[in-house]
C-alpha cells in the first residue's frame, strides 16, 4: 500500500464515514506501525492548523 492509501484511510476514519466492509479489507493489508505514524502526523497537522488559524484570528481582531 502506498502512502496516499494510508492518508486516505486515516482521513476517512477521522470523519467516521467509512463502510465497514471496505475498512476490513484494507485493514488486513496495512502495517499497523505505519498507520499509527500517519495518523499521528495528520492529527498534529490538524492541531497546528487550528492553532495557527486561532492565532491569526486573535491578532487580526486584537488590533
Amino acid at each position: 500500500m502506498g502512502t496516499l492509501s494510508y492518508i486516505q484511510m486515516v482521513l476517512w476514519s477521522f470523519f467516521g464515514i467509512r463502510r465497514r466492509a471496505a475498512a476490513g479489507e484494507e485493514l488486513a493489508k496495512v502495517k499497523p506501525l505505519v498507520l499509527v505514524a500517519v495518523a499521528l502526523v495528520l492529527a498534529a497537522v490538524f492541531g497546528l492548523t487550528l492553532w495557527t488559524l486561532a492565532n491569526v484570528a486573535v491578532h487580526l481582531l486584537g488590533n
